[in-house]
């Protein structure tokens, strides 16, 4: 329970920003596991299109600070790699 007036606009504030993440990270999710999934199928094209898609969300998601950026760079390597390794 908060005690001060600035104490109850963090409360209001972080769960505006707790929601914006949650959104932010259901997108990049639902994009790796798209990828994944066209890889588990050996489908270069579909892979292709859905590493476009990740790449995209993650740096979304970087740019928005939901993500650190190396981590968002570091997944988006491990994706390009598996990728390349499917070719």
């Amino acid at each position: 329970m908060p005690n001060t007036k600035s104490a109850e606009r963090r409360v209001r504030a972080n769960e505006r920003k707790r929601l914006r993440n949650r959104a932010v990270m259901s997108k990049v999710r639902r994009a790796e596991k798209t990828f994944r999934a066209a890889l588990a199928q050996g489908d270069k094209a579909a892979a292709a299109k859905a590493l476009t898609e990740a790449v995209s969300a993650y740096d979304r998601a970087a740019k928005k600070g939901t993500v650190k950026k190396g981590t968002a760079d570091r997944k988006k390597s491990r994706m390009t790699l598996a990728l390349n390794k499917l070719k």
